[in-house]
């Protein structure tokens, strides 16, 4: 490979570039039923008929241009792709008082928000349907599903925050500690510490995420390319809101009542979002798969290096294989 930022697609060999949009794929703009301005980007299915349709949704402060070239695969692979920001945060506005902190006033919101764009997005795209997400956007998915607002062919999750990583405590007590935070205190400001330079992404981050430099650094150049992308820390009000979703997931029979095909991609050695809550809902869901990884792998586990990454691909093909066929002619 010529440049570090490029990649080979096991899907047909040939380069991917990670910092470049690529040219089958189209960005819009997709508008909530409120109105809110929600960005997306659209790969249309592979000639003559598409092998059916995935939506993916990023995790939280994340952007669609970080997944580029796993969204570029599945769309050589055959598959018709859109991707798309969460209401807040990347190309989709803030909801915080400043440019750069995460908020929500409710995970209720995006979970309105996906069962919009689920419904428009399946009216207008070929089936089987496939939901994808990483990370936060897995908690919302996984909130949709119990919910009943979406219903999907087939899903598979990316590292998702089904419980997030911290102290060993009750979940009650960590929700309790997050609510008196909220309370003592502006709820909008941020919950952790950035970095000493604001805009500059933290000394140490990239242990959190992936092994793999080059994949890491393209978050930092999309983020110098398209400052609307950068955010920092979720405000305490996020916080609080997040341990209160983890708890209706946690409810008897939330997620065994949630019939879908699910695989969970999960890693031992995240730091981020808890492993251990991922391997119960892999047991809790009827229909759960797990792939779990070890030390080999950070949080960001589609942005791992080759040796992670390709079988984890491989994985999510062959899920899709059994759980969301082709269909037939």
């Amino acid at each position: 490979m010529s440049q570090a930022h490029s990649s080979t697609s096991p899907a047909n060999a040939a380069v991917i570039d990670r910092r470049v949009i690529p040219p089958a794929a189209t960005e819009t703009i997709w508008h909530a039923p409120d109105g809110h301005a929600v960005r997306r980007i659209d790969w249309p299915g592979a000639e003559p008929e598409p092998r059916g349709s995935i939506l993916f949704l990023p995790g939280r402060g994340d952007a669609y241009e970080k997944y580029l070239e796993s969204l570029e695969e599945w769309h050589r692979a055959g598959w018709r792709v859109t991707g798309a920001d969460w209401r807040g945060q990347a190309g989709s506005g803030r909801l915080a008082d400043d440019a750069v902190t995460g908020h929500i006033s409710d995970f209720n919101v995006w979970v309105d928000d996906l069962s919009g764009l689920w419904k428009d997005w399946v009216a207008s795209t070929p089936g089987p349907h496939v939901l994808a997400a990483h990370s936060m956007g897995g908690q919302v998915v996984m909130r949709s599903l119990v919910e009943k607002r979406v219903d999907p062919d087939a899903v598979f999750l990316s590292a998702p925050m089904l419980g997030m990583s911290g102290p060993p405590l009750p979940l009650p007590m960590l929700h309790g500690v997050a609510q008196l935070m909220t309370k003592i205190g502006d709820p909008k400001r941020q919950a952790w510490k950035w970095s000493e330079k604001p805009g500059e992404l933290p000394l140490g981050r990239a242990t959190l995420l992936t092994h793999d430099k080059d994949r890491y650094e393209d978050e930092a150049w999309w983020r110098d390319k398209r400052p609307e992308l950068v955010m920092g820390p979720a405000s305490w009000h996020w916080v609080e809101r997040a341990y209160a979703s983890w708890r209706e997931l946690e409810e008897d029979g939330a997620l065994e009542s949630v019939q879908t095909p699910v695989l969970i991609i999960s890693t031992k050695a995240d730091k981020l979002v808890s492993h251990d809550a991922n391997v119960r809902a892999a047991e809790r869901l009827p229909n759960g798969e797990l792939m779990e990884l070890g030390n080999e792998a950070a949080h960001e586990v589609l942005r791992e290096v080759d040796a992670v990454r390709d079988p984890i691909m491989q994985r999510i093909a062959s899920f899709l294989d059994q759980h969301a066929p082709a269909k037939a002619d």
